[in-house]
């Protein structure tokens, strides 16, 4: 079971590793929240994020996922919640005052708890990521190596292990930034309608996507 080849691996291992340094909304998600909220807020965004695409890869492992890829109404249903989501986000980060990045040494736990949730909001209710599982996956499996449902499961862990590798260095060295620019508190403010503005994009554009 799960007898692959190095060549396998090699192609697998090094297209998850592109795709996880590619830009996208997950990696903006992570990066907007660390510099708005710091190390602790890019961690509680990765994880939050590691979650909504943990589901997409048990949905994808199920079959469920391929309702999202043939089902039209289904599709517009989550699609348009995501749009929604990260619009409504985005008009919350304009309206903050730059307090929330310049007072990080007061930051409660229920704040990390909703910056978690947010991330697993945001990846959850984005349908191109069902999507792209069921695309992406099904290219390396492989006759008689085990079920197929198992392999598609194996492989989809593995590209959030890979973005354990990527994500955790770019949440510190943004963080460090974050950290020399807290006190000033028109940086703070920029930074809350920067993350506002980044998010209602990302909201559109998933919104114009077919």
């Amino acid at each position: 079971m799960f007898d692959y080849t190095l060549l396998h691996w090699t192609t697998f291992l090094s297209a998850t590793a592109l795709l996880n340094i590619a830009p996208g909304p997950d990696m903006a998600f992570i990066l907007g929240q660390t510099a708005r909220m710091g190390r602790r807020g890019g961690f509680a965004a990765m994880f939050g994020i590691w979650t909504g695409t943990f589901l997409h890869i048990v949905l994808a492992s199920v079959g469920v996922s391929i309702i999202l890829a043939t089902s039209a109404v289904a599709f517009a249903i989550v699609k348009w919640a995501g749009v929604l989501y990260l619009v409504s986000l985005g008009i919350q980060a304009l309206f903050l005052h730059g307090g929330s990045f310049n007072a990080l040494d007061g930051v409660e736990e229920r704040t990390m708890r909703a910056i978690y949730g947010q991330g697993a909001f945001v990846s959850a209710l984005n349908p191109k990521v069902a999507i792209f599982f069921l695309a992406f996956l099904p290219q390396f499996v492989v006759d008689g190596a085990g079920p197929v449902g198992a392999q598609l499961f194996l492989h989809g862990i593995l590209v959030i292990m890979v973005a354990a590798l990527i994500e955790p260095p770019l949440v510190f060295a943004g963080s460090r930034l974050a950290a020399a620019l807290r006190n000033d508190e028109r940086v703070g403010l920029w930074l809350d309608r920067g993350l506002g503005i980044m998010l209602i994009i990302l909201g559109v554009v998933l919104a114009v996507r077919e």
